[in-house]
C-alpha cells in the first residue's frame, strides 16, 4: 500500500518532533521531509513533491503566507495550516493563506503532554486535506487580495417579491470563495447578507474584521436581537460556536446542539429563512466538506426561496453542494463568479463598490 507522503514545516524543534512522531505512528503515513522555514518548505516541495504539507504561519526567513502563495502558484500541493496564532495580525495572515489556497487550519498541540484527541484530529485532518484536489492558484485568481476578480455578467433572477435576506454559506475553501463573491456583489447592498462559515473557534474570532478589510462591504459579527431590516446594507456573520437564525424578524444567536457536528449550522440558518422569509429570501451553498446545508437549502426551495449551489469545477471541495444537488435542493448550479452575478441581480440595480 502506498503511504501518504507528508512534508512537515515548523520552526520549533520540539513541536516539529511531536508532529513527526504523531504522523509516523500511523501506518498509512510517511514523513518524507521536514523544513524549518518557508524557504526550505518551497525547496522541499519542488524537490520531493509531497502529497500534503503541514505548515506553520510564523516562520523565519519566509513566512507561511508567502510560502503558501508560492507553493499554490508553482507546485500546487494540499496545505494544512498548523498554527497557534491567536492575535489579530497573525489570524489575518492565516485567513490570507486560506484565501491563497491552503485547504484547512488546525491549532497546534497545547504544551508537551500527550493529547490523544488532538492527535486523532491532526492525523484525520492530514488525511482529509490530502484528498482535496488543488489547482495552480496564483494570487490573481482571487483578485490578488486587492484586485477585483473577473465578473460574470449578472443573470436575471426569477420573478419574486422583494428579497428580505440572502445567505452565503461555506465550509472548506470558504474564505477565498466569500472574498470573491463579496467583491462581485455591489456595495452597499440593499438586502441583508447573512454568512455562516465553518471555521474553528480559535481561528474564527477575527474573520469578520478580516473580510471587512478585503471587500467593499461593511462586515461584522451578528448581534443577538438585531432587527433584520436594520442589517440592510451590511454583511453579518455567525460568530464562532454560535448558531445564527432569523426568528420574529430579528437575528438570534443560540447555543443549541450542533447539527452535523457543526455550530454554527448552515441547515439551521436556511431552515429559519424558509420559515421566516420564504420566497423573499435566497440561499447560496458554497464549497465545503460534509452535508450541512443540503436539507436547509431544500427547505428554503420548498418555501419558494431562490436556492443556488456552487458547481464542482469552482469548488475547492464539492461536498455540501453535491449533497444539495442530489436532494434537488438547488434551483440553480453556478460557477462562483456567476453566483456573485446572480446575487447582485437580486437588487435590480448596480453601484460602484464603496465602503459605507
Amino acid at each position: 500500500m502506498t503511504k501518504l507522503r507528508v512534508l512537515v514545516v515548523e520552526d520549533s524543534l520540539t513541536v516539529r518532533r511531536r508532529l513527526c512522531e504523531v504522523l509516523a505512528a500511523d501506518p498509512q503515513i510517511e514523513v518524507v521531509a521536514v523544513a524549518e522555514d518557508g524557504k526550505q518548505a518551497i525547496e522541499q516541495c519542488r524537490a520531493i513533491r509531497p502529497d500534503v504539507v503541514t505548515l506553520d504561519m510564523m516562520l523565519p526567513i519566509m513566512s507561511g503566507l508567502v510560502a503558501t502563495e508560492y507553493i499554490m502558484a508553482h507546485v500546487p500541493t494540499p496545505i494544512l495550516i498548523v498554527s497557534s496564532s491567536i492575535n489579530r495580525g497573525e489570524l489575518f495572515r492565516t485567513y490570507d493563506a486560506l484565501a491563497a489556497g491552503a485547504v484547512d487550519v488546525l491549532e497546534k498541540p497545547a504544551g508537551d503532554d500527550t493529547d490523544p484527541e488532538w492527535e486523532r484530529r491532526f492525523v484525520a485532518a492530514v488525511k482529509l486535506v490530502s484528498r482535496i484536489r488543488v489547482i495552480t492558484h496564483p494570487r490573481a485568481r482571487l483578485g490578488s487580495l486587492g484586485r477585483a476578480p473577473t465578473v460574470t455578467p449578472p443573470s436575471a433572477a426569477p420573478a419574486r417579491e422583494a428579497y428580505r435576506a440572502v445567505a452565503l454559506c461555506a465550509s472548506t475553501g470558504g474564505p477565498g470563495a466569500l472574498v470573491e463573491l463579496l467583491r462581485i456583489i455591489p456595495a452597499p447592498f440593499p438586502i441583508p447578507i447573512l454568512i455562516v462559515l465553518h471555521i474553528g473557534q480559535l481561528f474564527g474570532a477575527a474573520f469578520a474584521e478580516w473580510l471587512d478589510g478585503q471587500t467593499p462591504h461593511s462586515v461584522s459579527t451578528a448581534r443577538d436581537g438585531e432587527r433584520l431590516e436594520a442589517v440592510a446594507g451590511r454583511v453579518v456573520m455567525a460568530p464562532p460556536d454560535r448558531h445564527l437564525v432569523v426568528c420574529g424578524g430579528a437575528l438570534r444567536l443560540t447555543d443549541a446542539p450542533p447539527r452535523h457536528s457543526c455550530r454554527p449550522s448552515i441547515d439551521l440558518l436556511l431552515e429559519s429563512l424558509a420559515r421566516e422569509c420564504g420566497a423573499e429570501s435566497a440561499g447560496c451553498l458554497l464549497t465545503g466538506m460534509g452535508r450541512d446545508g443540503a436539507v436547509g437549502l431544500l427547505a428554503l426551495r420548498r418555501a419558494g426561496g431562490l436556492t443556488i449551489a456552487q458547481d464542482e469545477a469552482t469548488s475547492v471541495v464539492y461536498g455540501m453542494p453535491r449533497e444539495a444537488v442530489a436532494l434537488g435542493a438547488a434551483e440553480r448550479v453556478l460557477a462562483l463568479s456567476a453566483i456573485g452575478g446572480a446575487v447582485a441581480a437580486l437588487a435590480r440595480w448596480s453601484v460602484e463598490p464603496s465602503k459605507s
